[in-house]
C-alpha cells in the first residue's frame, strides 16, 4: 500500500506540481490549499508524511499545523518549505518536531528524495515501537502464572491429541480449540503455534472473557489518540502485535454481536480499522479461538453468530477432561511436585498410596488446573515429607457409593468438612450454579453460603451468568 503524503500550499501551481511529483514517484499523494483543510484531511484520510508551506493565510501557518499534526499522530513526518528562510524558523520548526526545511524554489526531485528519506525514518521508527510493544506485552505475558508450556499425559486421549496438534500445526487454518475449564486449552494453542512455521513469531493471547465490550474491541483493533476518553495515544491493538504470528482468543464465546461482527470480517479480509480510526489495516494473523462453551447451543441461542462459528470451526480440537484420562494423574502429580520443589527450594515429597489412591478417583471439576493447586496446598501443609490423606481438602466422588470417605480412621472435624463440602456441591450442581437457590435448597442464608464456598474452593463451581465474577477466568 502506498505511503500518504499531504502537500498543503496555497500557490495552486506549486500544490499540483509538488503532488504530481509526487504521484510519479509511487506515494498517494493529496493536496490542500490551507491550514483548515490540511486539518479535515489528515483527520479523515490521515497522512505518513506531511509537505507544508510555512507561511500561507497566516505567517506562522505552517508550524501551526505541524504542531496540531504532531500533537496528534507523532510518527507522521512533516517537512516546512518557505520562500521566507531564516535562522529562527529553522531553529522553530525543528524544535515543533519537523524532520526537514526546505528553501523555495524547490527542486521537486530533491523534494521527493526528502520524503522518501523521511518515510525510511519513519518506518524505522514504527517498527521500533512495534517491536516496544511486542516486547512490553511478551514481558507481561512473562509475569502472569501460566504453565510451562508442557502438556502432560501418556494415556490414548492424549496420544490422539498429539498427533491432531502435529497435523494442525503444519496449515494456516483456524482453529477452535474446546473442552472444561482447566483441561489446558492455551497450552495447546501455544504447541500448535510452537510446532507451526510462524514459531519464530509473536503468540499473542487476549482472555476475551475478562474485559468489557468496548476495552476488548481497544484491545483486539487498537485505537486511534482521542477515540475515547483517556486515549491519550494512538496504540496498536493485538491484531497488528501478532502480525506473521498466532492470536489466542480465550473464551470466545463471552464476545457480543459486534465484536463478532468485526472478527468475523478480520477472518474473511484480514483487515480492520482502529476504535476511532479509518486507514485500514492489513494483517497476517493465524487465528485460534477457545471456549468451555457449547458454541452450537450458543449459536441455536441467539448468543454466537453461526457465521463465525464456520469459521472459527475449520479445525475443531476438543479437549478430554481429566477424569477421562486419570491414568495421566500419577504422570501429572510428578510433573507438578517436581516443578514444585525447584521453585520453593525444597526437597520433593512423597504421596502416599492411599493419597494417590483419592487423587485418581477424584472427578476434577477443574480439571488439571484443580489438580496443581491441590497438590500445592499439600506440597505447602504436609509434613515429614509425605503427603498424606488428610492433606487433601475434598472426599472424592461417584466412585460408588453415596458419603464415601478415605479410607481409615478420619478425625471427626475433617469428616464433617467433607460431608458438608460434599452436600454443598450437590446443591449447586441442582441449582445450575445459583447460589441463591442453592442456599435456599441448603436452609442457609446466602453470605454463610459464600463463605463457605470460599473456605472449601467451590466458588468456581457457581459461574452461571448471573453469578459469575467480573472477568471470569483467564487461563485455559
Amino acid at each position: 500500500m502506498p505511503r500518504k503524503v499531504l502537500v498543503v500550499e496555497d500557490q495552486e501551481i506549486l500544490r499540483e506540481g509538488i503532488v504530481e511529483a509526487l504521484r510519479e514517484a509511487g506515494f498517494d499523494a493529496r493536496g490542500a490549499n490551507g491550514l483548515e483543510e490540511a486539518l479535515r484531511l489528515f483527520q479523515v484520510e490521515g497522512a505518513d508524511a506531511v509537505v507544508t508551506d510555512l507561511r500561507m493565510e497566516e505567517p506562522d501557518s505552517g508550524l501551526k499545523l505541524l504542531e496540531r499534526i504532531k500533537g496528534a499522530q507523532p510518527l507522521t513526518e512533516v517537512l516546512l518549505v518557505t520562500a521566507y528562510a531564516t535562522v529562527e524558523h529553522a531553529v522553530a520548526a525543528m524544535k515543533a518536531g519537523a524532520a526537514d526545511f526546505l528553501v523555495k524554489p524547490v527542486n521537486l526531485g530533491h523534494l521527493v528524495e526528502k520524503v522518501r528519506a523521511v518515510l525510511r525514518i519513519r518506518a524505522d521508527r514504527e517498527a521500533l515501537e512495534k517491536e516496544r510493544e511486542r516486547s512490553s506485552y511478551l514481558q507481561q505475558e512473562i509475569d502472569e502464572r501460566f504453565n510451562d508450556g508442557e502438556i502432560i499425559g501418556r494415556s490414548a486421549k492424549m496420544q490422539d491429541l498429539y498427533a491432531r496438534i502435529t497435523k494442525v500445526a503444519q496449515t494456516p487454518s483456524s482453529v477452535l480449540v474446546t473442552g472444561e475449564s482447566g483441561t489446558g486449552k492455551e497450552l495447546v494453542a501455544r504447541a500448535i503455534h510452537r510446532l507451526s512455521d510462524r514459531s519464530s513469531c509473536p503468540f499473542i493471547r487476549v482472555s476475551c472473557g475478562a474485559l468489557a465490550e468496548g476495552v476488548l474491541e481497544s484491545e483486539l483493533f487498537g485505537h486511534e489518540r482521542g477515540a475515547f476518553t483517556g486515549a491519550m495515544r494512538q496504540r496498536r491493538g493485538r491484531f497488528e502485535l501478532a502480525d506473521t504470528g498466532t492470536l489466542f482468543l480465550d473464551e470466545i464465546a463471552e464476545t457480543t454481536g459486534s465484536t463478532q461482527v468485526k472478527l468475523l470480517r478480520v477472518l474473511q479480509e484480514k483487515s480492520f480499522e482502529r476504535v476511532g480510526g479509518e486507514r485500514t489495516i492489513q494483517v497476517d494473523v493465524r487465528l485460534i479461538a477457545a471456549t468451555n462453551r457449547n458454541l452450537r447451543d450458543a449459536v441455536a441461542g441467539g448468543s454466537f453468530r453461526e457465521d463465525l462459528f464456520y469459521r472459527l470451526h475449520v479445525i475443531p480440537i476438543e479437549l478430554p477432561p481429566l477424569r477421562d484420562r486419570r491414568e495421566d494423574i500419577p504422570l501429572l502429580c510428578d510433573h507438578f511436585l517436581d516443578r514444585l520443589s525447584r521453585r520453593m527450594n525444597r526437597d520433593r515429597p512423597i504421596i502416599r498410596d492411599e493419597a494417590l489412591k483419592l487423587l485418581v478417583l477424584y472427578d476434577w471439576p477443574g480439571n488439571v488446573r484443580e489438580l496443581e493447586n491441590v497438590l500445592e496446598r499439600a506440597f505447602v501443609l504436609c509434613e515429614g515429607g509425605e503427603i498424606r490423606v488428610e492433606d487433601l481438602p475434598f472426599a472424592p466422588r461417584d466412585v460408588g457409593a453415596p458419603g464415601w470417605f478415605p479410607p481409615g480412621v478420619v478425625p471427626l472435624r475433617q469428616a464433617v468438612q467433607l460431608l458438608e463440602k460434599e452436600l454443598i456441591r450437590r446443591a449447586l450442581e441442582e441449582a445450575r450454579g445459583v447460589k441463591q437457590e442453592a442456599a435456599r435448597r441448603l436452609r442457609l442464608k446466602p453470605s454463610v453460603l459464600y463463605y463457605k464456598l470460599e473456605k472449601y474452593g467451590l466458588a468456581s463451581q457457581s459461574e452461571m451468568p448471573e453469578d459469575r465474577a467480573p472477568g471470569g477466568d483467564a487461563r485455559s
